[in-house]
């Protein structure tokens, strides 16, 4: 309610009038946003000929045929311009450090290729996903039209053994030359915490347990605070 000239404003005259945000109308917004981002993505997934999506903490998947990754990829840029980074993930049921996943028997083994695509103009972006064999673990290299996939698909062939064919360069970035075996594959093993635990992993002996005091316990100090 507004003041009129001759009424002088009081402190509920100044409150807002419009209804309060409640927690229902927070979960309602988030439901609508998610809504719109897996319509926006649903979308993109028709328009390139993907084969499904996904949103998640919105953020959005885009699942690719590997066989059309570099295809894909450059129908998505028309859109989404900017190349952020291209990594893998290894879903492996055979783990040297940290934890499986829950349900092992049901894990299906294989690599992730990731790509991340974003707009220059707005918001959009989404993750571009391809599975590939573990086996034999290859997909086409972006490098021929995307110059930056380079240094990415170098790293993932390093740590992940993943070949980009077409990528000319698949020479090591971070490990010598001599190195054996890929380091951020689940089975590999880190043989330096074969000897030192992880920083925090150690045993820690329990705090000592306090004496449980009895009703007898009570009589017995209280006599003996009488008597002195």
């Amino acid at each position: 309610m507004s003041a009129t000239p001759d009424t002088p404003a009081t402190e509920t005259d100044t409150v807002d009038t419009d209804a309060a945000v409640t927690d229902t109308d927070t979960v309602e917004n988030d439901t609508v946003e998610t809504d719109s981002l897996q319509e926006w993505a649903d979308a993109l997934v028709d328009e390139l000929g993907a084969l499904c999506s996904t949103v998640e903490f919105d953020t959005v998947r885009i699942h690719v045929d590997p066989a059309r990754w570099v295809e894909t990829i450059n129908q998505a840029r028309k859109k989404l311009e900017l190349f952020s980074w291209l990594s893998a993930i290894d879903w492996s049921k055979d783990v040297e450090v940290g934890d499986t996943v829950e349900d092992v028997d049901a894990l299906e083994e294989r690599f992730e290729v990731l790509c991340r695509l974003s707009s220059v103009e707005n918001a959009d972006g989404a993750i571009f996903v391809a599975v590939i064999d573990k086996e034999n673990p290859s997909i086409d290299s972006l490098m021929p039209t995307i110059g930056g996939a380079e240094w990415h698909e170098r790293e993932a062939h390093e740590m992940f053994g993943i070949d980009f064919v077409g990528n000319t360069n698949l020479a090591p970035l971070y490990l010598p030359d001599d190195f054996i075996g890929n380091p951020l594959l689940k089975s590999y093993p880190l043989l330096s915490r074969e000897v030192k635990p992880w920083p925090g992993d150690v045993d820690v002996e329990p705090m000592p347990e306090e004496p449980e005091v009895t009703a007898t316990d009570d009589v017995e100090s209280d006599e003996d605070g009488e008597e002195s």
